[in-house]
């Protein structure tokens, strides 16, 4: 049976996808992003077109606006809404460091308004996008769901932290059923260009120095946005209860022969500048996916060899056709909200 799923930053990079596959198997989605210039609004827009072109395109309907305007999400949420994918985030880690309120004010704020109104006009299932560095140089390896998760590295992670305390605490005392996510380093087709990944290509392309911290000597737990996406239907469709997933691939990379492996299928190198470790990035992430796999039946299927291929495809027909996404538009955001990290 159909429903009418609420998806916060459904313009962005993750929300995008899952959009698209809940819109693929005939559900409703109500998507909410505000197109904050934290990179460029037209990448964003496109992803809609691409939305509202597709398979049950027709049924998706886009609602600008800002997770923080409880009046708005209150409207939303009367209007009916069976189950909600909450992605909507201001994201990146070095990038909390120079305006921490912000992301306290969206990534906790946004989300008790988004958790006060599921509790007014109750839903069938409530599904949270976390993040890996919520773990922050956990002594653990690989990271798994049990771990206290009490010493974030920057203001992203500790924003993200408090979000799984609150949405818990709704949980207790409200017996809303919450499914949290903790992404591991998603990359693939519409990446966001303040990432990695999106880096490392538009360096390959264009000539553009760019860092690489630590010698790229760091180990990431590199994931193909569509097993994200599809991991985050299947845990929208179980109610659990409250829990704590970590979707990622399991297999980590260093970040120099994932570099590498682009510049394989690019056929040239990136222009790296060596600069230190930043004390807010962890040494490695690793997933521990054996509870994901038990309770939503989770299971990743692209390796990062043919995810990496396929993101340079897609970046190499987006060139091809003069439609290279703009680079990241740094201002202060104003109530915006960003489409998960992660």
């Amino acid at each position: 049976m159909s429903q009418r799923i609420l998806v916060t930053g459904a313009a962005g990079f993750i929300g995008s996808h899952v959009s698209a596959m809940l819109l693929a198997r005939g559900d409703e989605v109500v998507g909410l992003d505000n197109f904050d210039p934290y990179y460029a609004p037209a990448n964003k827009r496109a992803n809609v077109e691409e939305l509202a072109s597709g398979p049950n395109g027709s049924a998706f309907r886009l609602v600008e606006g800002d997770i923080r305007d409880r009046a708005l999400v209150e409207k939303l949420f009367a209007e009916g809404i069976d189950a909600v994918v909450h992605l909507a985030a201001l994201v990146g880690v070095r990038a909390s460091l120079e305006i921490p309120h912000d992301y306290l004010d969206v990534n906790l704020t946004g989300t008790l308004n988004l958790l006060e109104a599921a509790r007014r006009r109750p839903v069938r299932n409530f599904v949270l996008a976390s993040t890996s560095s919520a773990y922050g140089n956990t002594a653990i390896q690989p990271f798994i769901e049990t771990d206290p998760a009490d010493r974030p590295l920057a203001p992203y992670a500790a924003s993200k932290r408090a979000a799984e305390m609150l949405a818990h605490s709704y949980h207790h005392l409200y017996g809303q059923d919450v499914t949290v996510l903790r992404f591991f380093t998603v990359y693939g087709p519409r990446n966001r260009p303040d990432m990695m990944a999106y880096k490392v290509l538009d360096s390959i392309f264009t000539g553009k120095q760019i860092p690489l911290y630590g010698a790229g000597d760091m180990f990431r737990d590199w994931t193909y946005v569509e097993d994200i996406a599809r991991g985050v239907v299947q845990a929208l469709d179980r109610p659990l209860g409250y829990e704590i997933l970590n979707l990622g691939r399991g297999q980590p990379v260093r970040l120099l022969d994932f570099i590498r492996c682009m510049e394989e299928f690019a056929g040239r190198k990136a222009h790296l500048v060596p600069q230190p470790k930043v004390d807010s990035d962890a040494l490695t992430t690793s997933a521990d996916i054996e509870k994901a796999r038990r309770l939503i039946d989770y299971e990743p299927r692209v390796s990062v060899r043919d995810g990496v291929g396929r993101l340079w495809r897609w970046y190499a027909r987006a060139m091809s056709a003069e439609e290279k996404p703009a680079a990241p538009a740094r201002s202060r955001p104003k109530l915006g909200v960003v489409d998960g990290r992660r």
